[in-house]
């Protein structure tokens, strides 16, 4: 063997195996994709109304804002899960929801090349807009707020764990079998889920850093098949901004 074949037999770093997508015989679409949003967006809504018609002087307390946080994406989440089961075959199935060694892997793989492309991306976008401009979100709530230790730390672990699964589950488990299912190609599909996770975050100012963010979890997706790898990875590259959230609400470090 010529050292010239050596080389093009090495597999690529960035390289993962593809599986094989299987012909989509669950009975929900995109439909069930806007239905799930919805839910989201209306369960936010109702905590507010909520909140402002009973809790008028609440302001951000902690309580608000760890349950206006965690519920909506949750309960979309838990939706998600339910349709798969109505009208289709079940999240392992129809979300194609394993956590293997493989996908385990690639998702610490995708997920690291992750943080260092978004922590540079960071970098950038926060000196262009602004420091205040560039927060998350969630980091705008616990801004110069003082939270006690239980709370934090309930944020802390919905930021880093529990919201990457539901997010997944919905966006590239949901929206990404939807669209298989209307025979898109991968990529395709790949760069709809992706600017469409962007969009649903519904942060204008940091959609082009969220579409940033979503490439490498999206492409965890892609390349190993399964959803577990994107869930690592999107865990993995939400680590160091939930220990900042965590920091910032115990007033260790300042906003």
């Amino acid at each position: 063997m010529t050292a010239e074949r050596e080389v093009t037999d090495t597999p690529s770093v960035l390289a993962d195996p593809v599986e094989a997508v299987p012909e989509r015989t669950h009975r929900w679409g995109f439909g069930a994709f806007l239905f799930v949003f919805a839910i989201f967006v209306l369960t936010a809504v109702m905590i507010g109304a909520f909140v402002g018609a009973f809790f008028p002087n609440a302001g951000p307390s902690p309580t608000v804002i760890v349950v206006g946080t965690v519920v909506p994406t949750v309960v979309a989440a838990c939706v998600t899960l339910l349709v798969t089961k109505l009208r289709g075959n079940g999240p392992r199935i129809d979300l194609r929801w394993s956590m293997r060694g493989e996908d385990i892997r690639a998702g610490f793989k995708w997920g690291f090349i992750g943080l260092l492309v978004t922590t540079l991306a960071a970098f950038v976008w926060t000196s262009v807009v602004g420091e205040q401009n560039a927060q998350s979100a969630i980091g705008a709530l616990v801004d110069n707020q003082r939270m006690p230790i239980g709370p934090a730390i309930t944020l802390f672990l919905f930021v880093w764990l529990i919201g990457p699964v539901c997010e997944e589950l919905i966006y590239r488990g949901l929206l990404w079998g939807a669209l298989e299912r209307l025979k898109w190609g991968r990529w395709a599909v790949f760069c709809l889920t992706t600017v469409i996770f962007a969009v649903s975050h519904l942060e204008p100012l940091r959609t082009s850093l969220l579409l940033v963010i979503g490439i490498p979890i999206g492409l965890a997706r892609l390349f190993s098949g399964r959803l577990g790898a994107s869930i690592v990875a999107h865990q993995v590259n939400n680590f160091l901004p939930a220990l900042a959230v965590l920091l910032v609400a115990l007033g260790v470090m300042p906003a």
